[in-house]
């Protein structure tokens, strides 16, 4: 049975991306800041699915704590075949010059700093059996930069380079390194985004099907249960209503 760890497992893509892997039966490691709702998604995975789920409640902006949650690791829960950097944010949109410090650096802190811990941590573990697959989480603003979105836009181009260079790094230990880059998707990307302004977050959505966080889920599935000689470089997945990041086709009423 193989085993996959999450972060960022308590809501959107992580979540659903968690529930997924349990029906196909593999083990999971869940973790995020939110206690409560990893207990719940842990009690709710292990009663529905013959898996055994590890939840560590930490955050992967804060080296020392990915560190030890990390170190914490025994036996088999070493042995993972799948990382999943998934939490990441977007803390609100306005132009550069009225940019709140606080919102980027909780971006760069999240969206960079904290992949890096955890690819840093978890790599020699995948080294050491000569295997594993590596898959982040990027997104349409790491393809292209839109107004307002600048400091959000440069940690996913950032997310997606740093995938590329560590695809040549770890190409020698047989470790994959994958990127899937979703576009307007509902979850609460916007309601963070917006600082739990529901009518902002809602008004994003309005007018066309934006992806759910179950395609997202599919899809990351599907990179990961490929044969060993093939690797998804890079998803980029829209929904069918939008072209680019300003471009989306919305019927009115």
């Amino acid at each position: 049975m193989k085993t996959i760890l999450i972060t960022g497992a308590t809501a959107g893509f992580g979540e659903a991306t968690a529930k997924l892997f349990a029906q196909h039966h593999w083990n999971l490691i869940i973790t995020g800041r939110r206690k409560d709702r990893l207990e719940k998604l842990e009690k709710e995975l292990t009663a529905a699915y013959p898996i055994a789920v590890l939840s560590l409640c930490f955050d992967v902006r804060n080296l020392e704590e990915v560190k030890q949650a990390i170190a914490s690791l025994q036996g088999n829960w070493k042995n993972i075949d799948v990382l999943l950097n998934n939490a990441g944010l977007a803390a609100g949109r306005g132009p550069i010059q009225n940019g709140h410090y606080e919102d980027w650096e909780q971006m760069i802190d999240t969206n960079i700093k904290g992949l890096i811990y955890m690819m840093r941590e978890v790599a020699p573990l995948m080294i050491a059996r000569n295997r594993g697959h590596i898959i982040n989480v990027a997104s349409l603003a790491g393809w292209e930069a839109y107004g307002g979105g600048n400091v959000y836009c440069g940690t996913k181009h950032a997310v997606r380079a740093i995938s590329r260079s560590s695809r040549v790094d770890l190409l020698p230990h047989h470790i994959k390194v994958s990127v899937i880059s979703p576009g307007a998707a509902d979850t609460e990307f916007s309601l963070v985004r917006f600082k739990g302004d529901k009518e902002k977050a809602d008004a994003v959505y309005e007018g066309y099907q934006p992806l759910k966080a179950e395609d997202i889920a599919n899809s990351i599935y599907f990179m990961a249960t490929q044969p060993e000689h093939v690797n998804i470089e890079e998803i980029f997945i829209l929904p069918t209503a939008q072209a680019t990041a300003t471009v989306t086709h919305k019927q009115t009423n």
